[in-house]
Parts: structure tokens; sequence; C-alpha cells
């Protein structure tokens, strides 16, 4: 099968399409042909430096590294698989390293995936697994709920536009940070109030907070200590080494980083919420399997509204589910 892996020496790989072994199935998972995947954090800051250290001979031995989330079709059950059935049409994603999704087919266990929602295409399903799930997970491990003030930082990224409409279907009051260019884009998500930051400091003019969501990562509980109240909640999404530290020693109770788990009760109301109309993802821009280095460095710009698809098989065509 074909799949994206590194090529070239040295420490700046690029990414390039090989033949690979196709993936076996344990009693547990489902085979994916799949469809879709998109481009995470993750995929740039974890899963390309691991492979950084791989020389051209090292990827030959190696499973592939690249692509969290996915959306296809099931093609082979395991043995003890008992919900889905060769031609469902799924999506999810296994955070065990990676899914390596970024390839004509990925393995995956049937607890990690669940039906795509109906009224979506292949691409849109893609884009929702890691950042939706990581925005549903934060809202709740800060308990935002009817009438609580919600500051969401980095409002028009992948996890950002997810966490807006989550929010807002919460009944939250949302204050959403993000550059001016995308005010329009977060607005119309449903947030009640805006702050461009290339204008306004926003620790100094936000308020204060029920739940203060970092879903940049570069905040820590002592820089946003102003925009709680007395107990107000901090999470954030850990991607950035010096934060991640200062949070992790932290001994606030209510500054967490989240660790986002997939798991299919999760997807399902995703799914659900798409469906009623509560939720729709953001696609940035889409690319096909052979650009999947230019996929990257887009998502490496920070200048991504949304999410960044890439299409394996080129499908965008609304599921048969």
């Amino acid at each position: 099968m074909q799949a994206i892996t590194t090529c070239g020496w040295g420490f700046r790989p690029r990414l390039c399409v090989t033949e690979r072994p196709a993936p076996e199935p344990g009693p547990n998972d489902v085979l994916v042909q799949v469809h879709a995947s998109s481009v995470n954090p993750k995929d740039v800051k974890l899963n390309y430096q691991l492979a950084r250290v791989l020389t051209p001979v090292g990827v030959r031995y190696t499973p592939p590294l690249f692509g969290d989330d996915l959306s296809g079709t099931v093609v082979f059950c395991g043995e003890n698989v008992s919900d889905f059935v060769a031609g469902d049409a799924v999506y999810g994603m296994d955070m065990r390293l990676r899914t390596a999704a970024l390839a004509e087919q990925a393995v995956i266990d049937q607890r990690r995936v669940a039906k795509i929602p109906a009224s979506l295409d292949f691409a849109s399903a893609a884009s929702m697994p890691l950042a939706a799930l990581t925005a549903l997970q934060g809202l709740r491990r800060g308990q935002a709920g009817a009438g609580a003030e919600v500051l969401i930082i980095g409002a028009s990224g992948g996890v950002g536009t997810f966490a807006v409409q989550l929010a807002r279907h919460l009944a939250c009051r949302v204050t959403a940070v993000c550059s001016g260019r995308n005010t329009d884009l977060v607005r119309g998500l449903g947030a009640d109030r805006i702050i461009d930051y290339t204008k306004e400091d926003y620790r100094k003019q936000a308020g204060s907070f029920d739940l203060v969501f970092d879903v940049t990562s570069y905040e820590t509980p002592g820089s946003i200590a102003s925009l709680r109240k007395p107990k107000g909640w901090f999470i954030s999404t850990g991607g950035h080494g010096a934060a991640i530290l200062q949070t992790f020693l932290s001994r606030d109770k209510r500054a967490r980083l989240i660790k986002v788990e997939s798991w299919r009760e999760d997807l399902e109301e995703l799914a659900r919420l798409v469906d009623d109309g509560h939720l729709q993802p953001v696609i940035d821009s889409q690319f096909p399997l052979v650009e999947s280095e230019a996929a990257y460095q887009r998502s490496r710009s920070g200048r991504a509204r949304g999410k960044v698809v890439i299409n394996v098989r080129g499908s965008n065509g609304v599921a048969s589910v």
C-alpha cells in the first residue's frame, strides 16, 4: 500500500509517498480503507520529530508514523469486533503514539472509532477526531456549563473553532481570542465577544472567567492568574515545553493539562451534535496525499483557520452510512 514516510538524510527530512506492507489487524481491531486524514500540532511536534531520527534505511523497518485522524470505510473486522461490519463509514483516532492514517489502509481499535456523522463527507469527518475531542473534553474538565464565563485563547484554530461552538451549545458566555482577520469567522461560530490579540493585551482587558481554555498552549497558571475567578479553571492543551512544565508543577488544583482520549461514546456524541446542527467543522485547506509535506507546512505556519485536511483517496463525496 501507499503510505507517507520520510525520505532524505539529515534532520530536515521530507514527507513522501512510499510503498509499505499493509497493517495486520488484531482481534479487537478494524481495518479501514482510509479516505482522509488531517494535520494536528501533535503531528508536527511529536510524530515528525520522532521521524527525524530515522534515516532512509531505518524507515524501511519501522511502521508509518504519520496521521492521527482518519475517516474511511471498514474493509475487515477482527474476530472480537461486533459493532462494525465491512462497508461501515467510520472516523476516529488512536492516541497510542499514532493511528498511521496517512496511508491507504490503517488499523484501529474498535473502541476508538464511530460511524461518521451522516451529514458530513469523509474530508470533513477526518478533520474532527483529535481537535473536537480535545475541545469537548477540555470544556468538560473545566466544568463549562450554562451561564459560565469562558475565555478561549486561540479560537480560530482547529481546537478553538470546535471549542467556541461547543461552549455556545452548552449555553456559556464565550469570549474568544484570535487575530483580527478571523473575527468574522469566530463570531459566526457563536462567540459573544472577540478580542484581537494583535491590538489588545487580553491578559489585561479580557475580564475574569469561570474557565480559561488555552488551546494555543503558551499560557501558564501564573500568566493568566488575573483572568480567573476565585474558583475558576485553567485548562491547557499543553503543546509547549515551558508551559507544560509550569502547569504540571503547579499546586493549583484547578489548573490542568488536558490529555485527550479517543472513545467511541465521545465520537458518537460529536456526531449527534453535527447532525443536529450544533457543530460544524471548519476546513482551512485540503491537500492530496502526495502533497502531505505542503499540508504540514501549512499547519506549521500557525495561520490555518480551522483544520488542514489530507485526502488520501481524493474523496469528497458524502459518505454512505
